[in-house]
């Protein structure tokens, strides 16, 4: 298998397995120019990198995080809740730092050459830039998590992130442990992974 196709399998969105280890100022630049290279509509480029390090910071994003998974712990019932129980659901306080990336729709405008029909397509831009982020890190032995338990506007505050400028993830970054071999979320009985034939059309839908 191409090494390329190895890494996109053996990528995990990582929780329990960060050891706090630091990371390498030259190792973080090459995932951070790996992100900074991903395409983007109209050359755009409508994402920042904001790192992470100050712990009373991730400690009240942490809080936040909390809160967040208690609302959603009282939506489920019986056996959800308790496979819910079960998962951890970020590395915000183990891993070595966090990564947060954030879209500016304003970037490259007024005119985003290939937008004005689709809005969202700066939106996937900057997921493109997360993808790039997460394999290279992948590659580079270490592991990321992506926390979605929490309120954009409590991130924008705690950030200072002006205006106009959405945090689209709180990525944990840093070395791990292991890599597990089957996701989370499977292992957990949550969701499991369906074939890729119950998602092919031919034509049309």
């Amino acid at each position: 298998m191409p090494e390329l196709y190895e890494v996109m399998f053996r990528r995990r969105d990582v929780r329990a397995e960060f050891t706090g280890e630091p990371v390498a100022d030259e190792t973080l630049r090459r995932v951070l120019e790996a992100a900074h290279s991903a395409p983007s509509v109209g050359m755009s480029q409508p994402w920042d990198f904001l790192l992470i390090r100050d712990l009373a910071t991730r400690q009240a994003f942490y809080d936040h995080v909390q809160h967040e998974r208690d609302v959603f712990a009282a939506t489920l019932q019986g056996e959800e809740a308790e496979r819910f129980a079960r998962i951890k659901i970020d590395g915000v306080l183990e891993s070595s730092l966090s990564v947060v990336v954030t879209y500016d729709a304003a970037r490259g405008g007024p005119a985003v050459l290939g937008r004005h029909a689709i809005a969202d397509a700066g939106l996937y831009s900057v997921c493109l830039a997360i993808q790039n982020l997460w394999l290279a890190a992948t590659a580079e032995g270490l592991g990321v998590g992506w926390v979605s338990f929490y309120r954009e506007p409590f991130l924008s505050e705690l950030l200072g992130i002006p205006e106009g400028v959405r945090p689209l993830a709180w990525l944990c970054l840093g070395p791990v442990s292991k890599l597990q071999e089957v996701p989370d979320l499977e292992r957990h009985g949550w969701r499991r992974r369906a074939p890729l034939e119950d998602f092919l059309h031919f034509d049309k839908w």
